[in-house]
């Protein structure tokens, strides 16, 4: 499924046999979580219809599209983060695959995507596959940790929930050009900085994320 992914500008992030309580779909023997496969996947939306169009929320539809496409010769049901409510408990997934874990920030990071982390849908398959080892976690042997001290306002810290308020402040301000790049506490995880993800396309979602 990986390698068939790749080429659509998607990968495998995480994959999991649910339990009663991970509330998958009824049937489900496996489940698959997508997540962009960096750094081509941009290049792919940017040259979609769903991108083209001048439509709202392209890259949910984008998703919806090319996961269909995905799963359809596996027998597989998609499902996406931004359907409901109810909303699918994709953060609950993600822990239970063993390749995401809560880092010093409590932003989730994956073994190979840092805090650059995200997933565009999830896979309901009705066979239940073979599953390969966990990895380990890199935020214990991150000597440095500098995701604890990148936000220029202290909205992401350890120990602390989410500011969301002065993250958003921070943004709309003359000093916040720099976070409008990206967030400051993901590009600073070491691991992040190995993923390849563009800036343009961390640009896109800040801009989403204040709704502009």
């Amino acid at each position: 499924m990986d390698r068939t992914a790749r080429p659509l500008g998607l990968a495998v992030r995480g994959a999991l046999h649910p339990a009663p309580e991970d509330a998958a779909p009824e049937g489900t023997g496996t489940l698959v979580l997508l997540g962009p496969d960096e750094p081509g996947f941009w290049d792919l939306f940017k040259s979609s219809a769903e991108y083209r169009d001048g439509r709202p929320h392209p890259l949910d539809r984008w998703s919806k599209r090319v996961t269909g496409g995905l799963g359809a010769p596996f027998g597989a049901t998609g499902i996406f983060p931004y359907d409901g409510p109810p909303y699918a408990p994709f953060l609950r997934w993600a822990a239970r695959c063993g390749t995401s874990w809560s880092s010093p920030v409590s932003l989730l990071v994956h073994d190979t995507a840092g805090l650059f982390i995200s997933f565009r849908s999830a896979l309901a398959l009705p066979t239940m596959l073979d599953l390969p080892g966990t990895p380990a976690n890199p935020c214990p042997t991150c000597e440095d940790k500098p995701c604890q001290t990148a936000c220029p306002v202290g909205a992401l810290a350890p120990g602390q929930d989410y500011d969301v308020p002065a993250c958003v402040a921070h943004l709309k301000s003359a000093n916040g050009a720099a976070c409008r790049e990206g967030c400051l506490v993901r590009r600073a995880c070491p691991v992040s900085a190995r993923f390849g993800r563009l800036t343009e396309q961390s640009a896109f979602h800040m801009r989403a994320f204040l709704g502009e």
